[in-house]
């Protein structure tokens, strides 16, 4: 039986660590924004590749920190650059179908009125517009309801909310 690795011997403790990092379990982010208009509306996108509309946002990409992820994607998609002011919500998402489970955040945009209107930079959106809340929430799948809603009560109430499969715990 060898000995148990120690940091004294730091390339056997690194190959220790290395494989307890291999057998952990990973977690699929999601990371999107909530931005409003001086008028109050909600920005909405369609996305191209799944039904119903969305928030701005898309996955977090490896080893990024998931308020990175929503201003490249802001970028990429839509040409925007927004200074985030805060979390809004956090979701774990239990498996369904064949994903795995997610933690999926919103952040907090602001508020920004573009003058020139909005227009999808790539083929993942085919549109994205501002909208009343309540026009959004009919637009949105449920999963995202129930985060949009809670987003905007975070607002309200000036703390984040933490839920599990959309629906509130904290």
């Amino acid at each position: 039986m060898s000995p148990t690795p120690t940091p004294d011997d730091p390339d056997v403790w690194d190959a220790h660590l290395a494989e307890g990092n291999a057998n952990q379990a990973r977690k699929r982010v999601a990371a999107d924004v909530l931005l409003r208009d001086s008028a109050g509306r909600v920005l909405v996108v369609n996305p191209t590749y799944k039904q119903g509309w969305d928030l701005p946002g898309g996955m977090v990409e490896a080893n990024e920190p998931p308020e990175e992820a929503v201003g490249r994607e802001l970028r990429e998609e839509l040409g925007l650059e927004v200074t985030l002011h805060g979390l809004l919500v956090v979701d774990w998402v239990a498996s369904h179908g064949p994903w795995d489970d997610q933690i999926a955040f919103i952040f907090d945009g602001g508020t920004v009125d573009l003058p020139h209107g909005l227009s999808p930079r790539d083929e993942e959106l085919s549109e994205a517009r501002f909208v009343p809340v309540e026009t959004a929430l009919t637009l949105v799948r449920e999963r995202m309801r129930r985060r949009l809603t809670a987003a905007m009560d975070a607002l309200r109430h000036g703390r984040p909310k933490y839920l599990r499969d959309g629906r509130e715990i904290w």
